[in-house]
């Protein structure tokens, strides 16, 4: 019962504020979101507890019977397991804060109430998708949140840009979503059901089951790789990136509920949730691994010449989402949750922290133009500096705990995707600590850079802000040793009952305890190497970084441009398209499908035209023509006769 209210209490907040807003105010519309929110972390962490350390049961909440079509039936029940728990309790707690911080954030916009609405729609979404219990009703909370994210990220619909990056968005996302789809189908064929519980418990009799298209292939490879094409658009991975940087033009606490709690996190989810298939899929377990320890490195590259303070935070997104992948594409799918978890925390954290200084600074977000701010907003700054220590990995902070772990599972993989995976995940550690320190040196330290009038006005964000930023923090510090021993160490099977794949074949996260030392002392030593230059740079020698950027200017174009992702699909798919579409609109709609009727409707007209032309009403005319008709046929009929 308290799992269906942590499921449920979103969508009747949003229900209320949505359809009530206008007649209820704004302050109405608040508090029963965030009560609703409440409610639903406090049912949520209470159903997580009493699972996992309660020593609950897991089972299934059944709703109601949703499809029904012959021998095909779909139920709308809720899957209680250790790893639904685990992101019901961590969704709903982070959201809970964001809606808090949300009300300080959104004080002066004039809706509101359709702000809040479309907020906890968000979180119904996501938790519909990680309490599903069959791929359908999957499906169904996957793109809920693709309509949220929508929704959100052109909240601002009176501002090109954030309806470009909505539309952007959704279509990126779209082609994600058709790989999903085709994998969907492809597990019933394979199965003969979409249900979980059925799937998982006849994964041993299909294994040698194949599908014929253009060769070939074994069906599990093909499902692995299908799904992971849905992930790579949801999850913002290398090619179906371009969305996520763009979708800073949504209001800061959507770019913390997308990034930290809900919509990019669903593909780390679905890969967990699909690991007893995928374990038997080496070869899509192999691509899983190869594009996220690619996309770890690409973001962290890219990170490190932004000058967005949202966009850099959304490059380390990008960066981190790939650590989990590469955690799942081993075999490691507990650390891949477990940084997940840790990561929901400091990420909300800095985004939030980033929206703080942006409201200080009068909606400034260039960090070029800032500097000095920390006596101005101390509390921001304090808790931006755990966040950033998190992220980086130093210890006792919680992104120690859980991204070392994935370096150290990506090592002990001994094969050739994995030690690429290792050596990508071990630089971008690197430049994650540079990357972080630099926004931070930028931003609150040194001699500020910011127009005089905007400083001197930069102030403290109200305490209905900086109260949920100190608890994050809270939990950017803890998470990482208060869960640690339970997802990864030798409770780790107890804990995760058989949520996640638990066979005798994975001994992954076995070896990672028997890697040699110089392997977990790595991300750490990068990591304070990062921070030391960035502070060499940024504080030291505060004219290095310019006649760097002159000197490779090649490079850091290339980097800045964000390796012309963008301005190759432009080129390759968007202008070729539209170049079609044109051709298509000019040749074959307006030349033959409206030029055809067109024509017969021109001719017509202008024959008639002409024959009107002969009805004069003259009688004299009518008699002279029949006069000359009369001469002309008696001139025939003399001529032939």
């Amino acid at each position: 019962m308290l799992f269906a209210v942590a499921v449920f209490a979103p969508l009747l907040g949003s229900a209320i504020a949505g359809l009530l807003g206008k007649a209820i105010g704004d302050r109405a519309a608040q508090a029963v979101t965030i009560t609703g929110m409440v409610l639903a972390s406090v049912c949520g962490v209470a159903s997580f507890v009493g699972l996992v350390y309660g020593h609950g049961h897991p089972g299934t909440v059944h709703i109601m019977t949703w499809v029904e079509s012959g021998d095909f039936q779909v139920s709308w029940a809720l899957r209680y397991d250790a790893l639904s728990t685990v992101m019901v309790a961590m969704v709903t707690c982070v959201a809970t804060l964001i809606h808090i911080y949300s009300v300080g954030y959104m004080s002066h916009d004039k809706t509101i109430w359709r702000f809040f609405s479309y907020l906890s729609l968000f979180c119904f979404a996501m938790l519909m998708l990680v309490t599903a219990d069959n791929l359908l009703q999957l499906f169904f909370g996957w793109e809920g949140v693709g309509l949220a994210s929508y929704l959100l990220i052109g909240y601002w619909y009176d501002r090109p840009s954030a309806c470009a990056a909505a539309i952007k968005a959704f279509l990126v996302n779209r082609v994600g979503d058709l790989g999903f789809a085709l994998g969907i189908a492809l597990v019933f064929v394979t199965f003969g059901s979409i249900e979980f519980t059925q799937i998982f418990a006849a994964v041993g009799k299909h294994q040698t089951d194949t599908f014929t298209l253009f060769g070939t292939w074994r069906a599990y490879e093909v499902i692995g790789i299908l799904l992971f094409i849905g992930a790579m658009g949801k999850s913002a991975q290398l090619g179906l990136h371009v969305w996520l940087p763009d979708a800073m033009e949504g209001p800061t606490p959507v770019s913390a509920l997308i990034h930290a709690a809900t919509m990019v996190t669903a593909g780390v989810f679905l890969m967990a949730r699909f690991s007893p298939v995928l374990e038997f899929a080496p070869g899509a377990l192999a691509f899983v691994t190869v594009v996220g320890a690619s996309t770890a490195l690409f973001a962290a590259t890219v990170g490190c010449v932004q000058n967005d303070i949202k966009r850099i935070i959304a490059y380390s997104t990008c960066s981190q989402l790939g650590y989990m992948f590469v955690a799942a594409g081993v075999g490691a799918y507990q650390a891949s949750v477990f940084h997940l978890l840790t990561h929901a925390f400091f990420k909300a954290l800095l985004f939030l922290s980033a929206g703080s200084v942006i409201h200080a600074m009068s909606d400034e977000q260039d960090i070029r133009k800032m500097g000095g701010l920390f006596g101005k907003i101390p509390v921001t700054a304090t808790v931006m500096w755990i966040g950033s220590l998190a992220l980086a990995g130093v210890p006792p902070f919680a992104g120690f705990y859980s991204k070392d772990a994935i370096v150290e599972a990506a090592f002990a993989a001994h094969s050739a995707v994995g030690a690429y995976g290792f050596w990508c995940l071990v630089i971008a550690a690197f430049l994650t600590a540079f990357y972080s320190w630099r926004l931070l040196i930028l931003t609150f330290h040194g001699k500020t850079r910011a127009d005089h009038h905007t400083f001197a006005h930069a102030h403290e964000s109200p305490a209905v802000m900086t109260v949920p930023l100190i608890v994050l923090a809270f939990g950017a510090v803890t998470t990482g040793w208060a869960f640690h021993e339970q997802l990864l160490g030798a409770e780790w099977q107890h804990f995760w009952g058989a949520a996640i794949f638990n066979g005798p074949a994975n001994h992954i996260l076995h070896a990672m305890e028997e890697v040699p030392q110089w392997v977990s002392l790595a991300p750490t030593v990068v990591g304070l190497a990062g921070i030391a230059l960035a502070y060499l740079l940024y504080m030291a020698l505060p004219g290095v970084p310019a006649a760097l950027a002159s000197g490779f200017r090649p490079i850091y174009l290339f980097l800045l441009h964000k390796w012309y992702f963008d301005e190759l699909y432009d080129a390759v798919i968007v202008r070729p398209l539209l170049a079609a579409a044109r051709f298509l609109w000019q040749t074959g709609d307006a030349t033959i499908i409206d030029g055809i009727p067109n024509g017969l409707a021109s001719l017509t007209a202008g024959g008639s035209g002409r024959v009107a032309r002969l009805q004069t009403g003259s009688i004299a005319a009518y008699a002279f023509t029949m006069l000359i008709g009369l001469v002309a046929l008696l001139s025939v009929f003399l001529l032939f006769r």
